[in-house]
């Protein structure tokens, strides 16, 4: 399956699990649900997947995790808070390079609608290149 369509099962996924929930609960509440309901769908899931860094050569476990990983190919960092900041959009970032992929989601589940806490992470995705 292409990464443009897992990214729209992810989304549509997640307007699922907040239009059952809504906001107000905490991020690992809506990241199970999220979790079932992509593994449902037949994604790969994995959750708190640990993020080394590398320094001088060497790769070290700073105790850095990713929410969840899908299919291998794209990160979603849940948040549950009044609004995002630029340090989240700055951390999604660099787990996309720390991880090698492209394509990821921060989700801020603390909205009355989905759309409004969801943002698109890309870093050197190959629908953005020019050609």
């Amino acid at each position: 399956m292409e990464v443009e369509e897992i990214a729209s099962q992810i989304i549509n996924s997640a307007i699922k699990v907040h239009r059952a929930l809504g906001p107000g609960l905490l991020e690992t509440a809506y990241q199970t649900c999220l979790t079932y309901h992509l593994r449902q769908k037949g994604r790969m899931v994995e959750c708190e997947v640990s993020l080394p860094i590398t320094f001088e050569g060497v790769r070290l476990d700073a105790g850095y995790r990713i929410d969840m990983r899908i299919d291998r190919v794209i990160i979603i960092e849940n948040k549950s808070i009044e609004e995002f900041l630029p340090v989240h959009q700055a951390q999604t970032i660099t787990y996309l390079k720390l991880s090698g992929l492209s394509l990821g989601f921060l989700i801020n589940w603390n909205v009355p609608r989905l759309i409004d806490g969801l943002r698109r992470v890309v870093l050197n995705h190959p629908s953005r290149l020019c050609g």
